[in-house]
């Protein structure tokens, strides 16, 4: 892993390239928030708001995090604008969605292209994968915002699928491709990309119980679901938290357990 020191020293040096690359000139801070916390904040854009039954699934993801690992995460996980200045204060988004939306903002591009400067990492989920509209929306909005990395199939072969659990494919509420895809950057994956509905595979109602049916293979796979949910926070929390190195014996040896 690379030191904290080491890492603020390439994320100058990226922020300086960034604002020659993207129009957005450098911000005073160099790095993400430090509290060492994963979460699973949603990506608002547009005129978009947070609501519907899956607005209990971010919880439940860190719920899982904390409780699976030694890692710590938010249980009360927030909201952010593409266009905010929040945006750059954790290392990881959410963006989701049922339905093609309206074109990103000028400001919302320049902010998320700002973001993947930094190292940011984006977990695109699509609610509706029978039709696919929001995933094919917003794979050509992550065009203008990356215009040189086009989305690529990830397997098994990409850390995310063992950063925790050893998983041999995706899956969310649906079964969805064995692969995800992502957009590698530098070597590092930024950008992942899910036509499974992770977080409708999340959602609890009232009484804790799952919300949504998960087809076709029932709670068995809502737990691979919840795996995946629990590799992606791992693998976030070991490549951009300051205080990874705290958790990281910890980390191994729960995954040694976790097999």
């Amino acid at each position: 892993m690379t030191s904290n020191r080491t890492r603020r020293d390439l994320l100058r040096m990226a922020l300086g390239a960034g604002a020659v690359v993207s129009g957005v000139a450098p911000r005073s801070a160099f790095a993400f928030g430090e509290e060492g916390a994963f979460n699973p904040r949603m990506l608002l854009v547009g005129d978009a708001k947070w609501e519907g039954i899956r607005t209990s699934a971010p919880a439940h993801w860190s719920d899982e995090v904390e409780r699976r690992t030694s890692a710590p995460a938010r249980l009360r996980p927030t909201v952010v604008r593409a266009d905010a200045e929040e945006l750059f204060a954790e290392p990881f988004v959410i963006w989701g969605g049922s339905a093609k939306g309206s074109p990103l903002l000028t400001a919302e591009v320049a902010g998320l292209r700002q973001f993947f400067v930094m190292g940011g990492v984006l977990f695109v989920d699509d609610f509706d994968p029978d039709t696919g509209a929001f995933g094919a929306f917003a794979k050509k909005e992550l065009a203008r915002v990356l215009p040189e990395q086009t989305p690529i199939p990830i397997g098994t072969e990409n850390v995310v699928f063992r950063s925790f659990f050893l998983l041999k494919r995706a899956f969310g509420r649906v079964a969805g491709p064995e692969k995800l895809e992502g957009i590698v950057r530098g070597g590092v994956l930024q950008a992942i990309i899910s036509s499974h509905d992770v977080l409708g595979a999340l959602a609890r109602d009232a009484s804790g119980a799952g919300a949504l049916e998960v087809v076709p293979g029932g709670e068995d796979q809502r737990e691979q679901a919840l795996r995946l949910a629990v590799n992606v926070a791992l693998y976030v929390l070991c490549s951009n938290y300051k205080d990874d190195q705290v958790h990281a014996e910890q980390i191994m040896k729960r995954r040694g357990r976790a097999r």
